[in-house]
């Protein structure tokens, strides 16, 4: 038995699997950007009221924007 496989349902078939568009994605780039950006900005008692410490802030500032939780890109 030989198996045809057609390259383009392949193609829509991973497409289906990921929903967000090109724009959604560097939408949600810029944005985790600003997020990260805004925490490093915020000064001391407000790191205290969120629970962390400025080195914690300071470490994920500097994560690049595609490194987030997979929850975030769902």
């Amino acid at each position: 038995m030989t198996v045809t496989v057609n390259p383009t349902c392949v193609d829509q078939a991973a497409r289906k699997t990921n929903t967000k568009s090109l724009w959604t994605r560097i939408a949600d780039m810029l944005n985790t950007r600003h997020q990260r950006k805004a925490l490093k900005d915020l000064d001391e008692h407000m790191l205290r009221d969120i629970g962390i410490t400025r080195q914690e802030a300071e470490i994920e500032a500097e994560k690049p924007v595609w490194d987030v939780p997979r929850h975030w890109s769902q």
